[in-house]
This record gives structure tokens, sequence and C-alpha cells, in this order.
């Protein structure tokens, strides 16, 4: 199965946490308009990645010849759930410059627990699920 697709989009997110760290760093009130507009960016990019797995990859891997990916596939479609919900309340939270520049602390505590999650998240794919996958 071919996922560099799915890597590929792995690696616009990650550009996008980098570049909203950056305008974090330079400074909220700031940069609102910049990081509300990086989220929007992002969101499409994990929406559109989440919909592909949950409607091509991980069925694939459900009927699909080897057991321990299928069950892998399960466990790490059922993980997501949460930090998918996370993401979603973290996006809709900050997606305007205004709510940003309003509480630009509880932007950045916000920020720091949600894409930590989602990073994370991320590594273990790359490291884990995805050398999984392209071994079959």
């Amino acid at each position: 199965m071919n996922i560099d697709k799915f890597k590929h989009q792995h690696q616009d997110i990650i550009g996008n946490i980098a570049a909203l760290r950056k305008a974090s760093q330079a400074g909220v009130r700031e940069n609102a308009a910049e990081i509300a507009r990086l989220i929007i960016s992002m969101s499409s990019t994990i929406k559109l990645h989440l919909a592909v797995e949950d409607q091509v990859l991980y069925p694939a891997l459900r009927n699909g010849n080897n057991g321990v990916l299928a069950q892998m596939g399960k466990k790490f479609q059922d993980e997501m759930g949460a930090i998918a919900s996370a993401y979603m309340g973290f996006a809709e939270r900050w997606n305007q410059a205004s709510r940003v520049s309003a509480d630009p602390e509880g932007f950045r505590a916000d920020a720091n627990t949600v894409l930590k999650t989602v990073h994370a998240r991320m590594q273990k794919e790359n490291t884990v699920f995805y050398p999984a996958i392209e071994a079959l």
C-alpha cells in the first residue's frame, strides 16, 4: 500500500505547527491574523487526512490478509478519535484573529497541549504505524 500522500500530509501539518510556534513566539496578539490563518489551513489538511484514513486506510487494513496490521489499524483509529476531537475543538476556538488576540495566554496554553498531542501522534504514525504498513 502506498502511503506517501499520508506522509506528505504529516509534513505539511508539522510545517504548520512550526509556523504557528514561530508566529506565537513573535507575539500572539501581533500575529493573531496569521495564527488564525495557519489554523484554518492546517485544519483543512487534518480533516482531509482523517477522512482518507477513515475511508481508505483503516478499511484496507481491516479487510487485508494481515491480522497484526488489522489490529494495529483498529488501535490507531480508536486512539485518534479523542485526539481529533481535541484538535477540532482547538481549531474552532482559535480560528478567528479576534479570539486569538483577546486571549493570547489561553491560546498558548491550548496550543501547547493540543498541538503537542497531535505532533506526538504523527511521530508515532511515522515511526511505528507507517513502517509496519510499508513492510507489508
